[in-house]
């Protein structure tokens, strides 16, 4: 019986066999605590039918625990020199695919169409790396993949962003942006001390579930995400100002922008963090003519 990857000893023995040194510019921090890895894989609710995908699979910590409850994984690895320590440690599982690439590059529609053609149930379950952590999501999102929902580890101050409210100070467009594709909840909080090396900060665990259809209806996505980034451009600025400042160059601009707040019912000189997202498609539609 061999032993699990995520403990200290296991962890700290797979480094120095492979002499492997870990790279701070690609945000390596592995797990050591089985317990922490089981409670993430209970929160993507995989059945022995369900296929998961990985980003960023490190020494196969996670992904030993996804190959024992999914049918299928496959995880994306960026960093080369983790690709014989896989092998090696994924050994065990035939049910794991590891594909050498950068998720931001690649085409995950094409993988996904390829492994996992007959799956009904897909999740995305990850250690994200911290300095790429919104941008992998906004791509997971945005390209619409077959998947039910996304659960992953990041740091608990994005994951604070991504679930906020409105007028809390964490709210923001990315937190619009993610709860346009998904109803978005932490599950749970993560010391840094079952990380090593460790982090800084604590981690968070969100799941996302993607809806079947989005929770307010927009003339034009890319236009009323615009808006919304545009109304955080500088958070004490009023939104009268922020738009003015970063929309382009419309009819009449300031006075198309004040006849389309009011038209969707918001005070000028609100700022962006109080808008919830049903206003905030409201004001994208009463925008879009004068832009378009």
């Amino acid at each position: 019986m061999h032993k699990d990857i995520a403990t200290p000893v296991r962890t700290k023995e797979i480094l120095d066999k492979y002499g492997f040194s870990f790279k701070k510019s690609l945000g390596q921090n592995f797990l050591i605590d089985t317990n922490i890895l089981n409670r993430i894989v209970d929160h993507a609710q995989l059945t022995d039918g369900s296929g998961a995908i990985e980003i960023g699979p490190g020494i196969g910590a996670l992904t030993e625990q996804l190959a024992k409850r999914a049918e299928k994984v496959v995880a994306f690895e960026i960093d080369q020199r983790l690709l014989p320590i896989l092998e090696e440690t994924l050994s065990p599982y035939p049910n794991v695919k590891i594909i050498h690439s950068d998720v931001l590059k690649a085409d995950v529609h094409a993988v996904m169409e390829q492994e996992f053609a007959q799956f009904k149930d897909v999740m995305v379950v990850a250690n994200l790396p911290y300095y790429v952590t919104t941008p992998i999501l906004m791509k997971l999102l945005e390209e619409r993949l077959p998947i039910r929902g996304i659960v992953c580890m990041l740091q608990k101050e994005v994951g604070d962003r991504i679930s906020a409210k409105p007028g809390t100070k964490e709210y923001g467009s990315l937190s619009i942006a993610v709860q346009y594709y998904t109803k978005a909840e932490t599950v749970m909080i993560v010391p840094k001390t079952v990380f090593m090396p460790q982090p800084n900060v604590d981690s968070a665990v969100i799941r996302l579930t993607l809806h079947d259809e989005p929770p307010v209806k927009v003339k034009d996505e890319a236009f009323f995400f615009h808006v919304t980034r545009s109304s955080f451009a500088q958070r004490r600025k009023t939104i009268l100002n922020n738009l003015t400042s970063q929309l382009p160059d419309g009819k009449l601009k300031k006075e198309s922008i004040q006849a389309a707040l009011q038209q969707a019912g918001v005070e000028e000189s609100r700022r962006g963090e109080t808008l919830t997202i049903e206003e905030f498609a409201q004001l994208s539609n009463a925008l879009y003519p004068y832009f378009h």
